[in-house]
């Protein structure tokens, strides 16, 4: 049976790998330390998760990930994916594990909890533009009884495209928002990040 634990400590390192790559995106429409902020971020999740008595618990490791972004991570992301995850947490039972229901349910709650403390919807150039549509590939996946891996699958070609859209749209979020219109043809950092989360726990159940 696959581990949440095992799971994100392979998506830790990929954040962590691509840091100076999510920094060069952010230095162009924001502050420049995006990839700073999330590495800090799972570097003091691995650590707690490390500390964990149960850390195949989907519960306990998203409040542990929310926990240490909230503690350790400022800028605009570190609340956004704190509250996200600690959202997730609370999303999780007895019966939450890998499976598409699951992902469903807890993406859909960790999305309405962006939505809350970010006020902010799609379109907007943020991470909600890729993570709304990986909830969507996994909806109709379910809808045409598709695996788990081909769900991530399809989620991960949303993600990219996802990721792909904001460089075409302006910004009304956060410190990008100032540039207005000269925003439009640069990537968001957060919605880059989202991708590589995503990204990964596909390649990850590919290993």
């Amino acid at each position: 049976m696959t581990r949440i634990k095992d799971a994100v400590e392979h998506i830790a390192k990929a954040i962590i790998a691509q840091k100076d790559y999510l920094n060069m995106l952010d230095k162009a429409i924001g502050d420049g330390d995006h990839g700073n902020n999330m590495a800090i971020g799972f570097e003091a999740a691995l650590e707690e998760i490390d500390n964990m008595n149960d850390d195949g618990n989907p519960e306990k490791v998203f409040k542990a990930i929310g926990t240490a972004f909230s503690e350790n991570v400022g800028g605009a992301a570190g609340p956004l994916y704190a509250a996200a995850f600690n959202r997730a947490a609370k999303a999780c039972d007895e019966n939450t594990s890998f499976t598409v229901d699951s992902v469903i349910k807890v993406l859909g709650e960790a999305i309405e909890a962006i939505k809350k403390r970010g006020r902010v919807e799609p379109g907007e150039k943020t991470m909600l533009d890729v993570l709304i549509p990986v909830h969507t590939a996994f909806v109709k996946g379910k809808e045409k009884d598709l695996t788990l891996f081909q769900c991530l699958g399809e989620a991960s070609r949303a993600a990219k495209e996802g990721a792909d859209y904001t460089r075409t749209i302006s910004a009304s979020k956060g410190r990008a928002s100032y540039l207005g219109i000269r925003s439009i043809g640069h990537q968001d950092p957060g919605a880059t990040s989202s991708l590589i989360m995503v990204r990964e726990l596909y390649n990850f159940f590919q290993r």
